[in-house]
């Protein structure tokens, strides 16, 4: 059942979110390095990670300014890796759309995967909760400091240690992507959606700037829907012989 009150739904979500933020954590610290064996200065780098907030651009930001890249082809590139987060933000929207501006603001900019992949298994189950957007918050929250820390741990480890990025740290982010993708796949749908995407983004791996991720949402959108409006379709026809 929902919890009752914002605190209890608060601690909820902060609670429910902590195996990301196991899996978040190397990431967080492999970034640290990075900056740290890099061009920035250390406050820079976790600047970065408190106003940017965005693993994957944040790391693609980094590769481009050790290659000299322009600002506008560093702006061009973050901006197409996180276009992922608008499918998420249209999926939870019909849940926070009664709240004021300054929540939207504020859960949109606490928006990652890994918050987007509890949120979406909770409002499966609370779609009419009253405090599900302080469920979200505490789990937008818990990611944020999480990444916080592990920045700051990475920048200082990074620093003593200059071959840590080094370790094969990364694939811990891997096997959370995969916790996160996994549980999803229970319909057809997202199942032949996953596929799609799956297969585009390994056929299209080699494009510039990450082009083809782009491309593989797009097309794991369209197999996805094309696939719901089939099976529709198929049970109305047999709904009506």
């Amino acid at each position: 059942m929902p919890h009752p009150t914002p605190l209890t739904s608060f601690a909820a979500g902060a609670r429910d979110t902590l195996p990301m933020l196991i899996g978040a954590a190397p990431f967080g610290v492999i970034f640290g390095a990075l900056v740290a064996a890099g061009q920035l200065a250390l406050w820079q780098g976790q600047f970065m990670s408190l106003g940017v907030y965005a693993g994957a651009s944040q790391f693609i930001a980094i590769g481009l300014l050790a290659t000299q890249a322009g600002m506008l082809v560093i702006w061009m590139a973050t901006f197409i890796v996180n276009l992922r987060h608008m499918l998420y933000a249209a999926t939870l929207l019909p849940h926070i759309s009664h709240l004021p501006g300054r929540w939207r603001w504020l859960l949109g900019f606490l928006l990652t995967d890994e918050t987007f992949a509890v949120m979406n298994a909770y409002y499966l189950k609370h779609a009419h909760t009253p405090h599900g957007h302080w469920y979200f918050l505490g789990s937008g929250l818990a990611m944020y400091g999480n990444w916080q820390l592990w920045t700051l741990v990475g920048l200082l480890f990074g620093v003593a240690f200059p071959k840590l990025q080094t370790l094969g740290l990364d694939f811990a982010m891997v096997a959370t992507f995969i916790a996160i993708v996994v549980p999803q796949l229970f319909r057809k749908p997202q199942l032949a959606a996953a596929i799609a995407a799956g297969a585009c983004a390994w056929l299209l791996r080699d494009l510039p700037y990450k082009t083809g991720l782009m491309a593989a949402t797009t097309a794991g959108v369209a197999v996805g829907l094309a696939s719901s409006h089939w099976l529709a379709r198929l049970r109305a026809a047999r709904s009506h012989a």
